[in-house]
């Protein structure tokens, strides 16, 4: 409890479970034990059905400066090819049905700018800096980095962005479109909780659905989406939130969903 304390705070807003990056001595570096608390504190919430929307964040410096540089000096790919933490961490990411928001303020770098993509929404203070630096290491990207960047921001622009390992600001992130919101230096997570709670008051199920249909347009053709997308729908149309929406809506009252 101790170590996941020093690593990983977790706190609770209502609906929403913020979890903080707490390794500040490191820049938020991502280093196996902080990556393997990550992937527990998701799986953990995920399963929660009382959780509606989950925010990462760091620090007003640093959101994650990726990879733990002294460690990876002294790793050899053996020792890559036995270490679960770090592709688990991608794959709980992937598979979290619950909506993800990242809050960046100061560097998202390397498996941190990955970690921010990774989200489902991002909101970055005006200090924000995003950047896939590991070129000039010697190494790519290999948390998702080259793949999520390219299909959001296109071949060109992630080409100079992963063969320079140049830095972009947060304005230009919010250009290119991998930024959703640009907030002040002084209000950017709360402008991250509040989109939060935004989410979280949403219907929970159509929230889930809505998510699975978004991100299969990544994966399927036009053909095959339209079909997924309805199949979602069909299932959201069964749901008790359905007939309770409709009905606040006629009625001219909020609705009150229930996840069912």
């Amino acid at each position: 409890m101790d170590a996941e304390r020093k690593v990983l705070i977790q706190e609770r807003h209502d609906a929403v479970v913020l979890l903080r990056l707490n390794r500040p001595e490191a820049r938020n570096a991502l280093s196996p034990e902080l990556r393997e608390q990550l992937a527990a504190a998701l799986r953990r919430n995920d399963a929660d059905p009382s959780v509606r929307c989950i925010v990462i964040a760091g620090h007003d410096e640093h959101f994650a400066a990726g990879a733990d540089i002294a460690q990876l000096s002294e790793r050899e790919l053996a020792d890559l090819l036995q270490e679960a933490g770090g592709a688990s961490l991608w794959e709980v990411l992937a598979a979290c049905r619950t909506p993800l928001i990242a809050a960046v303020s100061g560097y998202a770098l390397g498996g941190g700018c990955e970690l921010a993509l990774a989200c489902d929404m991002i909101v970055a203070s005006e200090t924000a800096q995003f950047g896939q630096p590991e070129i000039r290491l010697g190494i790519i990207p290999g948390g998702g980095g080259t793949q999520r960047l390219a299909r959001v921001i296109g071949k060109q622009r992630t080409m100079e962005l992963v063969l320079t390992g140049r830095r972009i600001p947060a304005e230009e992130a919010q250009r290119l479109g991998f930024v959703n919101r640009v907030a002040p230096a002084d209000r950017w997570l709360e402008e991250a909780l509040d989109l939060a709670q935004t989410v979280a008051r949403r219907a929970p199920l159509a929230a889930r659905l809505a998510k699975d249909a978004v991100l299969a347009a990544d994966e399927l053709p036009l053909s095959a989406g339209l079909a997924h997308e309805r199949r979602l729908f069909e299932l959201a149309m069964a749901t008790e939130d359905r007939r309770e929406g409709t009905r606040a809506f006629l009625e001219k009252r909020p609705a009150r969903f229930v996840g069912r």
